[in-house]
């Protein structure tokens, strides 16, 4: 079982049963009490649950920010930053490039954009809300990156349709996080999706990064991007210059 899965089995655990032991995660996993520790320790730094000694509990949600999971609900939050920095990377395409959306609600913003123009490209994604926008228009080729579908969420998951993002040369990668941070990079809670998000960055000739000025200084369960792999982060103009100044010794910043 791979750290990404082991971590996500235990948070399912915990959401089950609302707490539970080192020993029966042990015996659960069938994976030494030593990795298990270690599971619980990062899981509980980047507050995902509640270290006891001996095991792990629940987070309230009175005691640490809820990770909203529900797509509809997050894409009405900070929703005037977000059409912000769509219209910034909107300038960015080009006619007859091929481009990923990932399945963010600031992607979708910038799906809405470019839905209304004239661009001649061609668009994948994993997200089910931006493939059912785009495929309206005659002037887009649209690829829909196959996988599993889960409840409320918008993303297709999982590296099932892989082998797609393969055949194509991709010229950007327009993607987003529910985190940055200057030493985890971008970071989100879902794990199966950051799988596909790594793939991602791996096949697109430039990662361009969407986020908006809420999400610096924090980070998330798992990392699908370093700094070092981002041409270019756009943000909104609320980002304050301290934190700015702090970021571009690592990547370049958009934020007017």
């Amino acid at each position: 079982m791979y750290t990404n899965q082991r971590r996500e089995k235990i948070l399912s655990l915990l959401n089950d049963q609302n707490s539970i032991s080192v020993n029966e995660l042990s015996q659960l996993l069938s994976i030494s009490k030593a990795t298990i520790r270690s599971d619980l320790n990062y899981l509980s730094e980047n507050k995902m649950l509640i270290r006891t000694h001996g095991g792990a509990t629940r987070v309230k949600e009175d005691e640490s920010l809820v990770i909203d999971k529900n797509y509809d609900i997050r894409k009405q939050k900070n929703i005037e930053k977000k059409s912000d920095i769509a219209r910034k990377a909107f300038k960015l395409i080009k006619n007859e490039e091929c481009i990923i959306l990932d399945a963010s609600s600031t992607c979708y913003e910038l799906a809405k954009l470019i839905s209304q123009s004239e661009l001649r490209i061609t668009i994948l994604t994993n997200g089910l809300r931006t493939a059912s926008l785009l495929k309206e228009c005659l002037n887009l080729t649209v690829v829909l990156i196959g996988g599993v579908v889960k409840g409320n969420s918008n993303a297709i998951e999982g590296i099932l349709g892989i082998e797609i993002l393969k055949k194509v040369n991709v010229d950007t990668l327009f993607t987003s996080a529910y985190a940055v941070s200057i030493f985890e990079g971008l970071s989100d809670f879902n794990l199966y999706e950051v799988e596909l998000k790594k793939r991602m960055v791996e096949v697109a000739s430039q990662t361009v990064a969407l986020i908006d000025s809420t999400k610096f200084e924090q980070k998330s369960i798992a990392t699908f991007a370093s700094l070092s792999q981002l041409d270019l982060l756009i943000t909104d103009s609320e980002l304050s210059n301290k934190i700015k100044d702090n970021y571009e010794p690592f990547v370049t910043i958009i934020d007017r």
